[in-house]
């Protein structure tokens, strides 16, 4: 019996990301480093600063 293929929910500010590994083993995005890092300082919390919060 074939299995589904997985389906993923995707973060709305994320639709249309795409990311691949060229010949040379470097990343290739449709997105900026900048604009990634934005998005993930605003979505996770740094386990690091957990504890000078407290």
């Amino acid at each position: 019996m074939a299995k589904k293929p997985a389906t993923h929910k995707v973060h709305r500010d994320l639709d249309g990301f795409d990311i691949k590994v060229n010949q040379f083993g470097e990343l290739r995005s449709n997105r900026s480093v900048d604009d990634i890092n934005a998005f993930l300082n605003n979505q996770m919390k740094d386990k690091k600063l957990k504890d000078e919060e407290e």
